[in-house]
């Protein structure tokens, strides 16, 4: 499991994701939390390339967020994503809204580079870290 809390202006934004046998589960929520988009990223071997599609709840706009996550997510780690968003903030400004795309696109880079150093042989330890910023 690895979890990962940040302060973005008037909210806080929690990025949790865990392993699902061999692929990942990750939610991203802040303020009041709901589903605003579904995301699933997908790795083809073949083409050694990722790919997501995603399903936006009507009148949410999270989708950016749930796709290019599910995307980053399977690419790095070569195995099928679900990357749940749902982040609200009332009167939200668009300085705001870049803020949070912002910290999100830092927070999955976070989980992808604990991933990697995860993905390391080192025997059966299993991790839980809550990073906090």
């Amino acid at each position: 499991m690895f979890q990962i809390k940040r302060k973005v202006g008037k909210i806080e934004i929690l990025l949790d994701a865990r392993k699902l046998g061999e692929d990942y589960l990750l939610t991203l929520t802040g303020g009041e939390k709901h589903v605003g988009a579904v995301a699933v990223g997908l790795f083809d071997e073949k083409s050694q390339r990722a790919s997501s599609s995603v399903i936006t709840m009507p009148g949410h706009r999270e989708e950016y967020l749930a796709l290019k996550g599910a995307k980053q997510v399977s690419r790095a780690t070569r195995k099928t994503s679900v990357f749940v968003v749902g982040i609200h903030q009332d009167n939200i400004s668009p300085e705001e809204i870049r803020d949070i795309v912002s910290a999100a696109g830092e927070m999955v880079e976070s989980f992808i580079a604990f991933y990697e150093k995860e993905d390391e042989p080192q025997g059966n330890i299993k991790t839980e870290i809550t990073a906090e910023k």
